[in-house]
């Protein structure tokens, strides 16, 4: 919101600025006795000082919406390297559980299979644990063949 506030604030202010010059340039422009100075229809009379204020104050406003711009991009980009350091993080600890829970599918196979328990004819359900009440050695389950794995 302040990005968009401050690209707004410098934009109008470029386009003061630049009406400005464009509109009163020429020999008939010229701020010596009598001159005038024109904006968007709007006239002004007085000294090349007040002149130069207003072009301070016009500079001034463009700074403010730089700097409101500059607010902003520094918000984002402070906030999109939270994020990547966030996902950095959570992409490390997902790899870590993912590594215990194929230690662990490792320990219960290795127990399994040091105790003698038969692994080939028991079905397993898709996370690999095998399904309780199926039965062992027909090789059905629920009226269809078990997939072999």
């Amino acid at each position: 919101m302040i990005l968009i506030l401050g690209l707004i604030i410098l934009i109008a202010a470029i386009i003061v600025g630049l009406a400005g010059v464009f509109g009163n340039t020429g020999a008939g422009h010229d701020l010596g006795v009598g001159g005038d100075f024109s904006i968007f229809g709007y006239h002004v009379t007085g000294s090349t000082g007040s002149l130069f204020l207003s072009g301070i104050i016009v500079g001034a406003i463009a700074l403010l919406g730089l700097t409101l711009v500059m607010v902003g991009a520094r918000r984002s980009a402070r906030r999109s390297a939270q994020a990547r350091r966030e996902l950095g993080t959570s992409r490390r600890e997902a790899a870590a559980v993912d590594r215990e829970r194929d230690d662990l599918i490792k320990q219960r196979d290795d127990a399994r299979a040091g105790a003698g328990a038969p692994t080939a004819d028991v079905p397993r359900a898709e996370t690999g644990a095998p399904v309780a009440d199926a039965p062992r050695g027909r090789g059905h389950w629920f009226g269809h063949r078990a997939a072999h794995r």
